[in-house]
C-alpha cells in the first residue's frame, strides 16, 4: 500500500519552474527557442498514457504535453535540462519536441529528474496490463498481423489534414453521421461515448452536441493532436472529450461505454482491415448491451456489362505488344501486363444502368461478428440476368446502418445515389461470359486478408450456356479473376450517359474474344477455376 500511495504521489506531483523554452524540431541550439517564459511542470495520467504537462503562467492555454513513455530527459547543468520526445525515425538523432528547462534551484532540479526516472521504471514495470478486455494477448495483436511499414505508410496518411479535409468535405459521409446522432439524441444523452479511429475528431464534436457525459476520442495517428487542438478550440464542448493518442488494441480507458461511434469503413466496406479494430474496441470497452454507430454494414454486389472499360483496360497493355521498341521485343511480357492490369478494382462511379442484374446483399453484424470472421469472407453468388449481353465482371458497393433508437438512418454508397469519396469497386474479368435474359448466374467472391491492411479478392463467375446442346450436358462457361483490394484503378469520373448494355458497340481496336489470355499467372489453382476447353469453343462461335 505504501508503494501505490509512492507512485501516487509522484503522479500527481507538481513543479514550479524558472522558464521553459521551447525548441525547433529542426535544431537543438539556442537558435530553435520559441518561447520563454515561467511555467508549472506535472506529472499526471490521461486515460492510461502516463504524461509530463508542461503549463505557461504567462498564457492561459499554452499547454505543451510530452508522452511520458517515450520522453526523454537530460541535465545539462546544476539547474538547467531538456526533455525531448522521440522522432518517427528509429536508429536516428532526432526530435520531435524540445523544451528547455530552468528550474529555480538545484534542489528542485534534483527532486523533478527523481520523480521523471521513478515514473519511468514504473512504466516499465507495469508492462502491457490492460485494465478493459484482454491483458496481453490483444497488446501486440495489430502489429502481429499488420507489416509495420503498411502501418507506418497508413498512419502517415490519416496524420494529414488534407485527407481529414477529403473526408470532412464528403457532405454525404459528414452529413449523415451528423444526422444519426443529432438525430438519436437519446442514445447520448448522459453516456460515455468512444470515438474508435477520432481523425479530427469531428464525430467526437458531435456525440458531444448530442448531450455525451464524457467521449474518449481514441487516434493512433499523428492527427491526435490536431484533434486536441479543434476540440479545445471549441470550449463549449471541449470540457467533456478526451483525446487518446494509441491504438484501440493498446490504449487503457477509465471506464466502460454505452455507445461506440467510428468510421471505419474503407474501399469495399472492409479495406484498410480498420473493422477489425472496431470489433476489438466493442470486446475491450463497450457495455453487453451497449449500441454501435454504425450497427451493421451490407456489402451488395451485381453483375455489370461495360464494353468501354473492359477495352479501356485491354488497351493498357497493348504497350507490350511493341515488336520493335528501340530494337526491342517486348511481347514476351504482354500477357503478365494483361493480367497485371485486370488484377487492379476499378474506382469509379458507374451508371446503374450498367448492371445487368438485380443485387444481392451480405450482411456484416458489427455488433456480433468475430474479429477472425473478418480475416476470410466467403461470399456464395447467384444472379438472374435481365438481358441478354456480354458480363465483364462484378460490381460492389456497401451502405451502413446507424440503428438509433429514435431514428434508423443509413448511409449508402450506391450508384445512382450522391457520390461519396468511396464510389463503387468493379471486379472486371480478364475473359467476359456471355448471358441470355433469364439466364442463371453463379459463383463466388472470396475475399482474404492480408498483412498490408488488405485483401486478395477471388472471384468466379459461371453461366450455363444457352441453346442447342445446353440441355445435354449443362455446358458452362467460367471466368474467373484474382484481384489485390490494396492496388485499385482509380478512375473515378462521373458516370457517363451509357447506352443500355445490350446495345453497347464492340471497340473498334480490339476483338476481345481474340485475345490470347495467359493464366500462368493465376497459380491459385485451388482458389480460381479454370475456363475449360469447351468454354473457349462456344464463347468463340458466339463471337461476331
Amino acid at each position: 500500500m505504501e508503494g501505490s500511495a509512492g507512485e501516487k504521489a509522484h503522479k500527481e506531483s507538481e513543479f514550479a519552474l524558472a522558464s521553459i523554452s521551447e525548441l525547433s524540431s529542426s535544431s537543438s541550439s539556442a537558435d530553435g527557442v520559441v518561447s520563454s517564459s515561467p511555467a508549472v511542470a506535472r506529472f499526471g495520467d490521461n486515460c492510461g498514457v502516463p504524461e509530463l504537462r508542461f503549463h505557461q503562467e504567462s498564457e492561459s492555454l499554452a499547454v505543451i504535453d510530452f508522452d511520458l513513455r517515450t520522453a526523454q530527459l537530460f541535465k545539462l547543468g546544476p539547474v538547467s535540462s531538456i526533455c525531448i520526445s522521440e522522432g518517427s525515425d528509429t536508429g536516428k538523432e532526432n526530435y520531435s519536441r524540445g523544451l528547455m528547462i530552468q528550474f529555480r534551484n538545484e534542489a528542485e532540479s534534483k527532486d523533478f529528474h527523481s520523480a521523471f526516472e521513478q515514473l519511468k521504471k514504473d512504466i516499465a514495470v507495469q508492462g502491457s496490463r490492460l485494465p478493459n478486455g484482454e491483458i496481453s494477448a490483444s497488446k501486440s495483436k495489430f502489429d502481429d498481423k499488420i507489416e509495420a511499414s503498411s502501418a507506418k505508410m497508413y498512419f502517415h496518411y490519416y496524420g494529414q489534414l488534407l485527407h481529414q479535409q477529403n473526408m470532412l468535405q464528403d457532405y454525404v459521409r459528414t452529413g449523415t453521421y451528423y444526422a444519426a446522432v443529432i438525430e438519436n439524441r437519446a442514445d447520448f444523452f448522459g453516456r460515455v461515448v468512444v470515438d474508435v479511429g477520432a481523425g479530427s475528431g469531428i464525430l467526437s464534436l458531435f456525440a458531444a452536441q448530442a448531450g455525451a457525459k464524457h467521449v474518449y476520442a481514441v487516434e493512433a495517428s499523428e492527427m491526435a493532436e490536431y484533434a486536441r487542438r479543434l476540440i479545445a478550440g471549441n470550449p463549449a464542448l471541449s470540457e467533456r472529450i478526451t483525446v487518446v493518442k494509441g491504438k484501440v488494441e493498446e490504449v487503457e480507458l477509465p471506464e466502460k461505454a454505452d455507445i461506440l461511434i467510428s468510421e471505419p469503413m474503407g474501399t469495399l466496406l472492409v479495406n484498410e482491415r480498420m473493422l477489425e479494430s472496431y470489433v476489438i474496441a466493442r470486446d475491450r470497452f463497450l457495455h453487453p448491451n451497449g449500441k454501435m454507430f454504425p450497427t451493421i454494414g451490407r456489402i451488395h454486389m451485381a453483375p455489370f456489362s461495360d464494353e468501354y472499360l473492359f477495352i479501356e483496360i485491354a488497351n493498357k497493355a497493348l504497350f507490350w505488344q511493341q515488336q520493335n521498341y528501340y530494337g526491342v521485343d517486348l511481347t514476351p511480357l504482354h500477357g503478365t501486363a494483361f493480367q497485371g492490369y485486370f488484377s487492379q478494382p476499378v474506382v469509379d462511379a458507374f451508371d446503374p444502368r450498367l448492371l445487368v442484374a438485380p443485387s444481392i446483399s451480405h450482411v456484416l453484424d458489427f455488433t456480433k461478428v468475430k474479429e477472425e470472421d473478418l480475416y476470410e469472407i466467403d461470399i456464395p453468388l447467384r444472379f438472374v440476368a435481365s438481358v441478354g449481353t456480354r458480363v465483364h465482371g462484378l460490381a460492389c458497393w456497401f451502405d451502413v446502418l446507424f440503428n438509433g433508437s429514435t431514428v434508423p438512418r443509413w448511409l449508402t454508397t450506391a450508384p445512382g445515389a450522391p457520390t461519396t469519396h468511396w464510389y463503387q469497386l468493379r471486379c472486371v474479368l480478364s475473359q467476359p461470359i456471355y448471358v441470355m435474359a433469364g439466364q442463371e448466374i453463379t459463383g463466388q467472391l472470396r475475399m482474404i486478408a492480408h498483412n498490408a491492411q488488405s485483401y486478395t479478392l477471388y472471384l468466379t463467375l459461371s453461366a450455363k450456356m444457352w441453346g442447342p446442346g445446353a440441355e445435354q450436358g449443362g455446358i458452362i462457361q467460367t471466368s474467373s479473376c484474382k484481384l489485390d483490394l490494396k492496388e485499385p484503378y482509380y478512375r473515378m469520373s462521373q458516370p457517363q450517359a451509357y447506352t443500355a448494355a445490350q446495345d453497347q458497340p464492340a471497340h473498334p481496336l480490339i476483338h476481345t474474344q481474340d485475345i490470347p489470355i495467359q493464366s500462368q499467372d493465376l497459380d491459385d489453382t485451388d482458389l480460381l477455376a479454370q475456363t475449360s476447353p469447351s468454354s473457349a469453343v462456344q464463347l468463340n462461335a458466339l463471337n461476331p
